[in-house]
């Protein structure tokens, strides 16, 4: 007589997809010609409360983990013939929408926005307000930044321009953890950029972290996140580094993917930081983003980069509608982001009313993003609310992952049947739950995609 020994299912890999927006770019695909006209594309769309985002491909440094949409540097006359770009795309924009429109809140990302100088800010809030009919005083206006780019110049335009939250990338607060993630700074450098940043009105500061790097540990981690709380900021982003193909660390043979050994590290780090800020008066807002539990509610919060209604300008930008997710071109290499820049700035007005690459939604995919977008998010998903949109429950659509997950322990049990809410486990887990909602289209189309 034999006996079969129940074995445990493999652990399940942590760290496999940072899910920022569905379906991610290397599932777009190039439109036909003629059948995505901007003005058809928003025709029926509400249009009282979009979101706008402009794109500044622009850094002054590329880190070693960045697989960001973004250039070193711009030859002489670039950036004013990007924002010469900007505004012919922000009056194609305009005509496409068309009367009744309104924006209730805008960000400023990249790239890095504060790549600008200061007169050419004034010009992209000018885009904004006078080309789009923004009122950037009125809503939430989000700008990313970095250290090295946040003059006092710069910082005056954007605090009288109606900022309300700025987010700079520190990533490492130790000299030694950001040279090892190809980060060239000095913390000096850092805490005068953070000192600038202070003495403005900006109501709310984020700042990010990275943790993963090589060699740091739960008393380096502490120490960089520690220098981060003596500045009090409102926000608090906590990023796993990823070693990303084509980047600097993929380059000099950076930690592997999968490896166990760093994805319990990076588990590690991540426990430790997330209590760290719980104790110290921080809200859990979702995996990586953390809130000071007195933060006013105007400042803004982190610009929704998965909301339908959304106008994205520039080359690196997105636009959602409720059918069409659409952008331009996508690439990580040097030379074809810088191939897609030119081609960019040579469009004229008329080339920007309609769009050239993107993914059709459908009702299936709808869904998946709803639940993605909101079951990361810490405070979980109303069922009513996902019943109200689509008319079935998310239980019925979804009963295969929702029961995956629930015997993995990562949902709250405690939450009721009303919410569907994650389990501290759950959120530690986000980049291996999200990827699992992804559809079989969205899996294949990323899969055939070539890098370039």
């Amino acid at each position: 007589m034999s006996t079969t020994t129940a074995t445990a299912p493999p652990a399940v890999r942590p760290y496999q997809h940072y899910v920022y927006a569905y379906p991610h770019k290397t599932a777009y695909r190039p439109l036909p010609p003629g059948q995505a006209s901007l003005r058809e594309l928003w025709a029926g769309e509400p249009k009282d409360a979009l979101s706008l985002y402009f794109h500044i491909p622009f850094c002054e440094v590329r880190c070693g983990f960045c697989n960001l949409f973004t250039r070193i540097g711009a030859p002489d006359g670039l950036t004013t013939a990007y924002l010469d770009a900007l505004e012919r795309q922000a009056a194609a924009a305009r005509d496409a929408l068309g009367e009744g429109t309104r924006f209730a809140n805008a960000a400023f990302g990249g790239g890095t926005p504060t790549f600008l100088e200061a007169a050419e800010l004034e010009r992209l809030c000018d885009i904004a307000e006078r080309g789009l009919g923004a009122d950037l005083a009125a809503v939430p206006l989000s700008v990313e930044a970095s250290p090295a780019t946040v003059t006092a110049d710069r910082l005056a335009v954007l605090a009288a321009r109606g900022t309300t939250r700025l987010s700079l990338g520190v990533q490492s607060f130790l000299d030694a953890e950001a040279r090892t993630a190809v980060r060239p700074q000095r913390r000096a450098d850092v805490e005068a950029a953070l000192a600038r940043i202070r003495d403005t009105a900006v109501p709310v500061l984020n700042i990010d972290l990275i943790y993963g790097i090589d060699g740091q540990t739960e008393a380096s981690w502490r120490r960089s996140l520690d220098a981060a709380l003596a500045w009090r900021p409102e926000e608090l982003y906590l990023y796993p580094l990823y070693v990303r193909p084509r980047t600097g660390l993929d380059r000099r043979g950076g930690p592997v993917s999968g490896e166990a050994e760093w994805d319990a590290q990076r588990l590690r780090l991540y426990r430790h930081g997330r209590d760290h800020l719980l104790a110290r008066g921080y809200e859990q807002v979702s995996m990586r983003m953390f809130r000071r539990a007195d933060t006013p509610a105007d400042g803004g919060g982190d610009h929704a980069c998965q909301t339908d209604g959304m106008v994205g300008l520039g080359c690196g930008a997105r636009s959602y509608t409720s059918e069409l997710h659409y952008s331009f071109d996508y690439a990580v290499d040097m030379h074809r982001i810088r191939g897609i820049i030119d081609d960019y700035t040579a469009r004229g007005t008329e080339e920007f009313g309609r769009a050239d690459f993107g993914w059709r939604m459908n009702g299936e995919e709808a869904r998946r993003r709803h639940l993605l977008q909101s079951l990361l998010q810490a405070e979980g998903m109303p069922v009513a609310d996902y019943r109200a949109r689509f008319g079935t429950a998310p239980g019925d659509d979804f009963a295969a992952e929702l029961a995956r997950f629930g015997e993995r322990g990562w949902l709250d049990d405690s939450a009721g049947p009303d919410l569907l809410r994650l389990s501290p486990e759950g959120l530690a887990h986000s980049d291996a739950l999200g990827p699992e909602l992804f559809s079989a289209a969205v899996r294949a189309r990323m899969a055939a995609y070539e890098p370039k």
